[in-house]
C-alpha cells in the first residue's frame, strides 16, 4: 500500500511540475550546449529596450523565432512593436516581426516540432511563431 501511494505521489508531483513549466528549470543543467542563439532587442510601449536570448529557427533561409514557454513577454512586445534588432554573433541587423498564421504556421510547426516530452517539460505551452523580415 505504501509503495502504491509513493508511486501515485511521484506521478502527481511530476504532472504538477510539468504543467507549471518547472520541469524546464530542473532539467536545464542537464540540457546539451545551445547551438546558434540570437539576442532579440524589443521595445515596450514606453520606449524601453529589452533584450532576450533566443534560439532562432532558420527555415530554408527564412528566420523565425518561437515562444515555447509560458513567459513570453518578448513575444507580446515584438508583435506590438514589430521593429526589432537581432544580434547574431558579432552582427546586428534590423528586422520587422511578422506574426504568422495559416499554412505558414502549420508548416513551420510540422517541420520544427518538439517531442512530446519536451512539450510536457515546457508546461504544455502552445508554441507561437514570428517571422523576421529584414528591413
Amino acid at each position: 500500500m505504501l509503495a502504491k501511494r509513493f508511486v501515485l505521489g511521484l506521478a502527481l508531483a511530476f504532472l504538477t511540475i510539468g504543467s507549471t513549466g518547472c520541469l524546464t528549470m530542473i532539467a536545464a543543467p542537464f540540457q546539451p550546449e545551445m547551438g546558434d542563439v540570437v539576442v532579440l532587442t524589443t521595445t515596450d510601449a514606453d520606449g524601453v529596450s529589452v533584450e532576450r536570448v533566443l534560439s532562432p529557427i532558420d527555415d530554408d533561409g527564412t528566420l523565425y523565432l518561437s515562444a515555447n514557454h509560458w513567459p513570453r513577454a518578448w513575444f507580446r512586445r515584438a508583435v506590438a512593436n514589430p521593429d526589432v534588432q537581432v544580434r547574431r554573433g558579432e552582427e546586428t541587423r534590423n528586422y520587422r516581426v511578422v506574426e504568422i498564421s495559416g499554412d505558414e504556421l502549420a508548416g513551420i510547426k510540422e517541420r520544427h516540432a518538439h517531442p512530446v516530452l519536451v512539450w510536457i517539460g515546457m508546461g504544455f505551452a502552445p508554441r507561437e511563431f514570428v517571422r523576421l523580415d529584414p528591413r
